[in-house]
């Protein structure tokens, strides 16, 4: 097997603190003791950590969007697994024309979408809704749901279906609910007040202030992810997870 060279490794090290840096940087601005984003020097503070306590509709915006993450992601899963079952094992006419038509959602901008949920769902009086989120959401993150499953199935022995589909599931679900939890740009079309998401909640918090509250609020969000995927890591394995092997690398 061969070895990276010095070449290799400080090209690898630059890319992973390019993608670190700014992350890093939004935790250190959260304990800035100053009423304005600035990178604390001398003195940490909790302060903005505290103020999130005086900010409610945050707390209650991340519950939401776990909900919503959850929940359509789990759906989307459901709907992807006789589709995927379907598409792997037999051949019929259409049978890439549905394809496409699952995945489109990731060919139209989210600006798009947005425009056109917003538009469908208050002439069915599913505007502002939580119903609509949870029905818009499950358009979006349909196809890397299926993706997932879809490669689990290829290929797939029917003795032994259940087993070799679990880690494409797991994985469809993972990177579903990922995608609906960051999910900005459509979802600040038909959220209302009352059903805003975290990332809804911070951008409209960020369009009138200019303190390092969002930064906390980040921060936090890092924290509670890293704990996930350690979580993950130590119970399922995040190589399964991610790269549908066991353990043992088989």
């Amino acid at each position: 097997m061969s070895r990276n060279g010095p070449l290799a490794l400080c090209y690898h090290a630059l890319f992973v603190a390019f993608m670190l840096a700014p992350i890093l940087v939004v935790c250190f601005v959260a304990f800035t003791p100053e009423g304005y984003l600035s990178f604390p020097t001398d003195r940490w503070s909790l302060r903005w950590f505290y103020a999130i306590g005086r900010y409610p509709e945050f707390v209650s915006a991340f519950w939401r969007s776990l909900w919503l993450g959850a929940l359509s992601s789990a759906v989307a899963v459901a709907l992807s697994v006789p589709a995927a079952l379907a598409i792997a094992r037999h051949r019929f006419p259409g049978r890439e024309a549905m394809t496409t038509l699952f995945m489109s959602p990731l060919m139209i901008p989210h600006v798009v979408l947005g425009i056109a949920f917003l538009r469908f769902f208050t002439q069915i009086g599913l505007g502002g809704t939580f119903v609509g989120l949870v029905l818009a959401h499950i358009v979006i993150v349909l196809p890397f749901a299926l993706r997932l499953t879809l490669a689990s199935a290829v290929g797939l022995d029917r003795a032994l279906e259940h087993a070799a589909l679990s880690p494409g599931l797991v994985s469809g679900w993972a990177l579903a609910f990922i995608n609906s939890f960051d999910e900005v740009t459509m979802t600040v079309f038909i959220a209302a007040p009352g059903t805003e998401t975290l990332p809804v909640r911070m951008f409209l918090y960020i369009q009138d202030n200019i303190d390092p509250l969002v930064t906390s609020v980040s921060a936090c969000v890092i924290a509670v992810t890293v704990l996930a995927l350690v979580a993950l890591d130590r119970a399922y394995g995040l190589e399964r997870l991610l790269v549908g092997r066991s353990g043992d690398g088989r």
